[in-house]
């Protein structure tokens, strides 16, 4: 007997043969376990002051999408940098900063949904008195996710 993993109706909306919706009976879903991967500390080179990442996933062929949960201490932030498709930030603790140079520093959090377009040059960080941790969502082209640059400067920042 093979598994159901799409019902027909949702496969053929999707515009696709209803044959397509039964699988071999082979697990496909892959659970990562929370704790399974090990945090890390933002590289110096990306970011200023403590930063902590915690991957929650890598892209799975052919998805090209990952994720990490970035914590920033106060006063802690990236470097500029740009993304070749994009990048999503979701606030989910504290209060931060986000900029595209040439604009303006405008405050991000938690609820906030930021979406960088492609080849922005930006930065994003905690705010100098408070902490804050997003979700960012970036997808890879030809192996990058990200073009690093210069750090943000202490006048850029505003401290």
């Amino acid at each position: 007997m093979k598994k159901l993993i799409a019902t027909t109706a949702a496969v053929a909306a999707l515009g696709a043969s209803p044959a397509l919706a039964e699988a071999s009976g082979t697990e496909n879903i892959v659970v990562t376990r929370n704790g399974s991967q090990a945090s890390f500390k933002g590289p110096e080179q990306w970011f200023t002051g403590p930063v902590r990442v915690d991957m929650l996933f890598q892209p799975q062929a052919p998805a090209r999408a990952s994720a990490g949960l970035v914590t920033f201490e106060p006063g802690s932030r990236t470097a500029w940098h740009a993304h070749p498709l994009g990048q999503t930030l979701i606030v989910t603790s504290g209060k931060g900063w986000v900029q595209e140079w040439g604009g303006p520093k405008r405050e991000i959090q938690p609820g906030d949904v930021v979406w960088i377009p492609p080849h922005v040059k930006h930065w994003h960080g905690a705010s100098a008195t408070t902490a804050m941790m997003h979700i960012a969502i970036q997808e890879s082209l030809e192996g990058s996710n990200a073009e690093w640059m210069e750090k943000v400067s202490h006048e850029q920042y505003g401290h």
